[in-house]
């Protein structure tokens, strides 16, 4: 929660995160998801070597 915290802060109405989709990383799914953090994309990196999606979470200003 420090984290929204400082963002709010600061100014920012948006905390955005990277979580490997391949190999895949179930544990950072889940956290983020009881964060209240949304997927909002993805992508392949690294020359096709790794997938990632990204998630946000809308925060108060």
């Amino acid at each position: 929660e420090d984290l929204f915290e400082q963002a709010r802060r600061a100014g920012h109405t948006m905390v955005t995160c990277e979580v490997n989709a391949d190999p895949p990383n179930p544990a950072s799914d889940a956290f983020h998801a009881a964060l209240g953090f949304a997927e909002v994309g993805d992508a392949v990196i690294h020359g096709g070597k790794k997938s990632v999606r990204y998630w946000a979470k809308p925060i108060a200003a």
